[in-house]
C-alpha cells in the first residue's frame, strides 16, 4: 500500500515542482526585478550643435578682408538657423522616482527631436518614450492616463540616465501634443512625465 501510495505522490510532486519553477521563471522574466539595481546613462549632443574650440584670435590684416568673415552677395541666403526650442517641461515622479528636463526642439531642416536632459529614473522593463495630448497629474491619478488619448511612441528608452534625443515622425504635427511620458507599455503605467510649456 506505502509503494503504490509513493508512486502516485512522485509525479504529483514533480508536476508541482514543474509549475513552481515555471512559475518563477515567467514571473522573473515578466517583471524583470533586478533593472531596478541597473543603470544605463547616455550622453547624446543635441543635433545640429557643433562644439569646437574656437581658434586663438589674431589682429586682421588691413589690407586685405578677413578670411574668418567670407562676404555674401545681397542675393545668396543666410545660413540656417539653429535647433530651436518649442517647448519645454520639468519630469515629475510617477510610479518610480523621475527628475530631468523634456525639451521639444525644431532643428535646422524643420524636422523635430524630443530631448531629455539631465535624466534620471529607474530601468525597467519595456519603457517608451511618449508624446501624449493628456494632462500631467501628480500621485496616482497620473500612472494611467498617458494611453487613454492620442499618443506617439518615439520609441525605447535608450537608457535611465543621461541627455538623450528622440526624433519626431515627419508626419507628427507636435503642435497637437502637451505631455511628455516614460511609459512602461508592458504595466501600462507611467515611471514619470512632463507637461510641456510652449516656449
Amino acid at each position: 500500500m506505502a509503494r503504490v501510495r509513493r508512486v502516485l505522490t512522485r509525479p504529483l510532486v514533480i508536476a508541482v515542482l514543474v509549475v513552481a519553477v515555471g512559475g518563477a521563471g515567467f514571473g522573473l522574466y515578466w517583471f524583470q526585478p533586478w533593472k531596478l539595481w541597473q543603470d544605463k546613462t547616455v550622453e547624446e549632443a543635441l543635433p545640429g550643435v557643433v562644439e569646437t574650440s574656437a581658434p586663438p584670435a589674431s589682429e586682421p590684416s588691413a589690407a586685405a578682408p578677413s578670411a574668418a568673415a567670407p562676404q555674401r552677395s545681397p542675393g545668396q541666403p543666410s545660413p540656417a538657423a539653429g535647433p530651436r526650442t518649442l517647448a519645454s517641461g520639468e519630469l515629475i515622479s510617477h510610479e518610480h522616482e523621475t527628475s530631468g528636463t523634456v525639451k521639444l526642439v525644431q532643428l535646422a531642416d524643420g524636422s523635430h527631436v524630443l530631448r531629455l536632459e539631465n535624466l534620471a529614473t529607474s530601468s525597467g522593463p519595456d519603457l517608451r518614450v511618449w508624446l501624449t495630448d493628456a494632462p500631467v497629474k501628480q500621485g496616482t491619478a497620473g500612472w494611467h492616463v498617458f494611453d487613454d488619448g492620442e499618443y506617439v511612441s518615439l520609441g525605447a528608452l535608450k537608457g535611465n540616465k543621461g541627455n538623450q534625443n528622440y526624433a519626431l515622425p515627419r508626419d507628427v504635427d507636435p503642435s497637437g501634443y502637451s505631455s511628455v511620458s516614460i511609459w512602461c507599455d508592458r504595466f501600462d503605467v507611467s515611471f514619470g512625465a512632463a507637461e510641456l510649456a510652449r516656449a
